[in-house]
């Protein structure tokens, strides 16, 4: 097993199984989405913030990135641009419906 780090992320989906909850995660330095395990179900992640995240690789049979910790980013705050951008987009559709003629 080898040890894995990475920070500036934040949560795509979350999707829970029998034997663990998988989180799908995008790293905004990099651009590049990962796929976390928590077997021990206990790891709460939020969309709409930055996360750090460490754990293990586990490669008896297929790679595996097993959570081992789970806390905010706090070289990243506030909201993703992702977020900003489909909030500013969402906004003007509501401002262009408002102010239709008719």
């Amino acid at each position: 097993m080898f040890n894995f780090s990475a920070n500036h992320l934040t949560l795509l989906s979350r999707t829970e199984y029998r034997s663990c909850a998988v989180f799908m995660v995008l790293d905004h330095s990099t651009h590049c989405v990962y796929r976390l395990h928590d077997f021990s179900k206990a790891h709460a992640m939020e969309p709409g913030s930055y996360y750090c995240v460490s754990g293990k690789v586990n490669s008896a049979d297929k790679l595996y990135l097993v959570i081992e910790s789970v806390k905010p980013d706090a070289k990243h705050t506030g909201l993703p641009v992702l977020l900003l951008m489909l909030k500013a987009r969402e906004d003007s559709f509501k401002w262009l419906d408002s102010n239709r003629e008719g």
